[in-house]
């Protein structure tokens, strides 16, 4: 152990690098070969007064605290902040320890450490973090969670203007989350447990009534839950949730199989496999099949098959996107509704029913051309940021993450340099 090997120039040098100022100084470096630290001692001169955290009232001093905080590594040994804090007693807050200028109160990190712990996970894995850091999981996931939760209290009062609303999977078996994002920057604004009224109410009271009437489109499924709330909470909403076209096509999509489905299973019993292997024809649009697939498929579409009314009936479907203004969408919607319920197909009248309730959501979404598309750009980042760090067991630690990674955070410490990690 080597200790009292700092000059007045080494201190001088030590006390510009930590950016420290009176009352704090460093007072002594410490190396210990055996365990490959140095630890960097650091001491209140008593030159200025000690005041609460709380309320800046100058206090007495009550005892201290010895603490260490873990900082940037030095020629490969880990570096160490020692000092013993001082805690005061104040008449309002009780006993208090005093505010560090190098790291948070809660944190056993430096704020430059912490900087650099942040910028390698925005690149790799937490195992890869601990690996190369030779730091615990725990003390990770702790920088993390003090991270996200700096810059949500950060997160300027951003007024949304065009919001979609989906879920993610955590875990199978319908354990998902719901995410708003906003459209316009690409970040998550919000992160519910579950798919629940509360999920989303939760969100909207968060938002002051000048923001919450700023919105203009909200795009999301036809899920019950979520239209109800943001009827809820967002004035004038009947003219602005927006009704998925991807939701929409996928429930025509899977009708059309259904109808196939039942008649090929008809068609077998009486010899006939006209319909055999056709599935992916009746699914795949147009513009993306072969020349091959578009020659095989042309007699099918023009047979007299309940498949093939079925999948016209969703062809016209997927026509109707396109119109501008609401009246004339509204009437073209109205002869598809009229087809479709007098078709004789029960899948389809099905779906049927579901356009009917939900067509004044359709139409908003024709009109104001806004989608869930930039959703599932995020759904799909989600799934790699579980790919990563292989699966979750924690479900506030899978939010946590979606907010560090897409929540467009300022998550550095105050006063750290952020610290590219190469």
């Amino acid at each position: 152990m080597t200790k009292g090997c700092l000059s007045y120039v080494g201190r001088t040098l030590f006390r510009r690098k930590l950016n420290l100022s009176r009352p704090w100084k460093v007072a002594d470096l410490e190396l210990l070969p055996e365990k490959e630290e140095e630890r960097i001692h650091i001491v209140h001169d008593g030159s200025k007064p000690l005041v609460c955290p709380e309320c800046g009232r100058a206090c007495p001093c009550y005892d201290h605290r010895h603490r260490r905080w873990r900082h940037l590594d030095s020629h490969g040994d880990h570096s160490y902040l020692v000092c013993d804090v001082p805690r005061v007693s104040c008449p309002e807050h009780g006993v208090v320890t005093v505010a560090v200028p190098w790291a948070d109160r809660s944190g056993r990190s430096t704020a430059a450490f912490e900087a650099l712990v942040l910028d390698w996970l925005r690149e790799t894995s937490v195992l890869a973090v601990s690996r190369q850091l030779g730091l615990g999981w725990k003390a990770i996931d702790g920088i993390k969670a003090r991270a996200v939760s700096r810059g949500l209290s950060r997160r300027e009062d951003s007024t949304p203007v065009h919001v979609c609303v989906d879920e993610t999977s955590f875990k199978k078996r319908h354990d998902d989350v719901t995410v708003v994002s906003d459209v316009t920057t690409g970040t998550v604004q919000c992160v519910g447990d579950g798919r629940r009224k509360g999920t989303l109410d939760g969100w909207s009271k968060g938002l002051s009534q000048e923001q919450l009437g700023s919105i203009e489109s909200v795009s999301m499924d036809m899920w019950s839950v979520s239209i109800t709330s943001t009827l809820d909470h967002v004035p004038g909403a009947k003219d602005k949730i927006a009704c998925d076209r991807f939701h929409v096509m996928r429930t025509m999509n899977a009708a059309v199989d259904k109808v196939r489905r039942r008649e090929h299973k008809s068609l077998v019993k009486a010899g006939v496999h006209d319909l055999k292997g056709t599935k992916s024809d009746w699914l795949t649009h147009h513009a993306h099949m072969s020349e091959g697939q578009r020659r095989r498929f042309r007699p099918l579409r023009a047979s007299s098959l309940k498949t093939s009314r079925a999948w016209a009936i969703k062809e016209l479907g997927m026509s109707l996107w396109t119109y501008i203004h609401r009246g004339w969408a509204l009437k073209a919607w109205k002869r598809w509704l009229s087809w479709a319920m007098r078709c004789r197909l029960e899948p389809m009248k099905a779906v049927g029913r579901m356009v009917r309730t939900h067509l004044w959501g359709i139409i908003n979404a024709v009109v104001l051309k806004v989608s869930n598309g930039p959703a599932e750009s995020l759904n799909s980042r989600i799934k790699m940021i579980k790919v990563k760090s292989r699966g979750y067991r924690n479900k506030e630690r899978f939010i946590t993450d979606i907010y560090f990674h897409l929540g467009g955070l300022d998550l550095y410490p105050e006063g750290a340099k952020r610290c590219i990690a190469h």
